[in-house]
């Protein structure tokens, strides 16, 4: 079973940056895709940035191009996310998700296992 439990949400103004942070236990050794996927109220949880294992493939959603970076480190088994530029339009619960069966880096909520709880970020204007 694979836990995921997300770090570092908070209350910015616009402009301010926020680093999330998801530490995993439970997962295999290797190979395994994480992402980050964000949900505002009254809208469908969308995705924001993922990454494999080596760290040689990364997607991220053209909201976040240029503003958001996602990485990982393997060896404390945590995947983070730098997000800087923030906009009120960022403010979400984000969340943390893992699969151990992808093959590429999934960019749907259906392509993900496991998640986390979430943790809010809040940009006020």
């Amino acid at each position: 079973q694979v836990q995921l439990v997300e770090s570092g949400g908070g209350s910015v103004r616009a402009g301010g940056s926020l680093r999330l942070s998801c530490l995993a236990s439970g997962p295999p050794d290797d190979n395994y895709i994480m992402g980050w996927f964000r949900q505002a109220p009254g809208k469908e949880r969308e995705f924001v940035a993922a990454i494999n294992w080596s760290g040689g493939k990364i997607s991220t959603a053209d909201s976040a191009k240029g503003r958001f970076t996602i990485s990982r480190d393997n060896v404390k088994r945590t995947c983070d996310l730098q997000m800087d530029s923030l906009k009120p339009e960022d403010t979400a619960v984000y969340y943390c998700a893992a699969d151990l069966l992808l093959v590429r880096v999934g960019v749907t909520v259906a392509e993900y296992e496991y998640w986390g709880r979430g943790t809010q970020v809040t940009v006020a204007p």
